[in-house]
């Protein structure tokens, strides 16, 4: 039975990486980074040599089940042991968890952002810097020099600049929906925050 156990656990084991594999490398070639995402890549390529691995390891016990007579293949089972068929239900076990994780976190999907670019995370920095705080520079000063409506028409644009600069973040998958008043709400206040009223 423990040859058996070994070949369902890596057919298992091999299904998954392939799949993980798969979803990396898309999200790579949908988002451009194929050719600039080094290390995205290069994990991408560490599953499927692991998926290929554990495969031919399953197929090749396999062949005297389906009367290829092979004496490798033969050996290959008998060398396989309980201790080493529960290290590999184990790691069939990681396998699906980490499988599980990839299809319910669609923004880690979507272009391999397991992998943050340096670079758009600079890019993010400026556009807040540029829009954000720029904009709320020119309403503070606009406020202390009393140009009410010069204050609300750069508070108005800042607002909007932030809500622009969120939904960029969310990505595609939240892409549909732009982000407008109480669109995101926190767990808790925020340090400063003005308390909420309460109905009379």
């Amino acid at each position: 039975m423990t040859w058996q156990v070994v070949t369902a656990t890596n057919i298992l084991i091999s299904a998954a990486y392939f799949a993980i594999a798969w979803f990396i490398g898309t999200g790579l070639v949908r988002t451009g980074q194929l050719g600039t995402n080094m290390l995205g890549l290069a994990t991408a390529l560490i599953f499927i040599t692991c998926a290929v691995h554990h495969g031919t390891h399953a197929l090749h016990m396999l062949l005297p089940s389906f009367g290829i007579h092979d004496p490798q293949a033969l050996a290959l089972r008998e060398a396989w042991h309980w201790p080493s068929a529960v290290w590999d239900v184990f790691g069939a076990a990681i396998a699906i968890f980490y499988l599980s994780l990839r299809g319910s976190y669609a923004s880690v999907l979507r272009g391999a952002q397991m992998f943050e670019d340096m670079r758009v995370r600079e890019r993010q920095a400026l556009e807040i810097n540029d829009n954000i705080v720029q904009g709320l520079t020119v309403a503070r000063y606009a406020l202390e020099n009393g140009r009410d409506e010069q204050t609300k028409e750069a508070v108005e644009r800042t607002l909007a600049d932030a809500r622009g600069i969120i939904t960029e973040l969310l990505g595609p998958d939240g892409a549909h929906r732009v982000v407008g008043p109480g669109g995101l709400r926190r767990e808790h206040a925020a340090v400063g925050a003005a308390p909420e009223r309460s109905e009379p």
